[in-house]
């Protein structure tokens, strides 16, 4: 594909892949093979509903990446990749899902010709999609191979975003944004939780203005009452109840970048503890946010929110956060840093966080949340603009 049909410029992946190349050459990484989707989108721009089936991007220290996949497959990456066509790489369909052959079997085919089946191969060993067997196989084609646990070595090379990603993070903000308000706006006592979920998901869709919407990494997240004590629930086709609070845990997207955004709303009239605590949530926000300065450190970030409600007597567990941007499913998190209080990593300008300083009781749920920038000079950058409080309609 053209490059002046990608997501980016050339010189944008051409500083990832610089970026890669000197993580894997301290890692004594002579080739790199990244299976997550969302890596192989920015180091190639690959973006197609293909990750349940293998797939990925080998990266040799000279030449351009190299992506493959199933067959068909191919031709979305002959029209999403900025790489020649020569090195877009499919392998036969009766690889998939068989019992007599597999994928990886291809996959060392093209190692070896590559000179690389003696080399220091660095694979995703954490990851959701590199199979065990998948493993197995590559090992057993290679055996003079040398093969490293390359686990987040590119996420790590993506949390500090250019200036091309934040353009694109500010636009899943405004989507964001639209559909949080669609969220406040159409709860309502009888409302069944499903067609509030239709609306939220046509608003992310349709998207604002010029901004088209593209799937979330993750479904809306929208439970109510005692539903709500628990962090990952969906949704269901009964009626939103006065009395409850409902959080709504959403993002906009663009081209695959996120900007994740949290409310809640509470229909009739809400308990002293849950106003009690969102004016402790509230004022720990702030005080986090002046903390998340180039400079300090994400621990840092956490630690002022906890000092903050620990002043109201009460207590958050568990991490505030993790770097986003472009992500696929099933989570729009990066899997790098955490916001959490043992989290050294240094804060740097061009880093983007969802600071999720969420709060669940024993009957209640309270998500407030943040994307952030870390900016040159000064605290975080709230990139939404929507009021922190809790929603009452009563």
């Amino acid at each position: 594909m053209p490059i002046e049909n990608a997501a980016f410029s050339l010189p944008e992946y051409e500083a990832r892949i610089a970026k890669t190349r000197a993580a894997m050459e301290k890692a004594g990484i002579d080739l790199l093979f990244v299976t997550d989707p969302s890596n192989q989108a920015w180091l190639t721009g690959y973006d197609g509903w293909s990750f349940y089936v293998h797939q990925g991007v080998l990266l040799p220290m000279e030449g351009e990446p190299i992506w493959w996949g199933r067959g068909m497959d191919a031709q979305g990456g002959k029209r999403t990749c900025w790489m020649s066509f020569d090195n877009i790489h499919g392998y036969a369909d009766n690889y998939v899902q068989s019992t007599v052959r597999h994928p990886m079997q291809d996959l060392a085919g093209h190692i070896r010709r590559l000179g690389c089946e003696g080399a220091r191969i660095g694979v995703e060993m954490e990851n959701y999609y590199y199979s065990a067997k998948a493993h197995a196989v590559l090992t057993e084609e290679l055996p003079n191979a040398t093969f490293v646990d390359a686990t987040a070595l590119v996420n790590w090379q993506r949390l500090v975003k250019s200036c091309e990603e934040i353009a694109f993070i500010r636009k899943a903000a405004r989507i964001s944004e639209k559909v949080i308000q669609t969220a406040i706006d159409k709860s309502a006592v009888g409302v069944r939780k499903n067609d509030v979920v239709a609306e939220i998901m046509h608003a992310g869709i349709t998207g604002v203005d010029d901004i088209w919407g593209d799937y979330p990494a993750i479904v809306p997240l929208t439970p109510s009452g005692l539903d709500a004590t628990a962090a990952h629930l969906t949704w269901n086709g009964a009626p939103m109840k006065e009395g409850e609070a409902t959080f709504f845990e959403l993002s906009g997207c663009y081209r695959r970048y996120h900007a994740p955004l949290c409310r809640t709303v509470f229909l009739g009239k809400p308990p002293q503890s849950a106003l009690d605590a969102e004016k402790a949530q509230v004022e720990g926000i702030e005080a986090a946010l002046d903390a998340a300065r180039a400079g300090n450190r994400t621990c840092d970030i956490a630690n002022a929110f906890t000092n903050v409600l620990a002043k109201h007597d009460l207590k958050k567990e568990g991490r505030m956060g993790y770097p986003i941007g472009l992500s696929y499913p099933p989570d729009w998190g990066e899997r790098s840093a955490s916001i959490r209080a043992e989290d050294q990593t240094v804060l740097e300008p061009g880093m983007t966080f969802h600071f999720m300083p969420a709060l669940w009781m024993d009957t209640w749920g309270l998500e407030t949340t943040e994307t952030i920038l870390i900016t040159e000079n000064g605290p975080a950058e709230a990139v939404c603009n929507v009021e922190r409080k809790l929603f009452v309609k009563d």
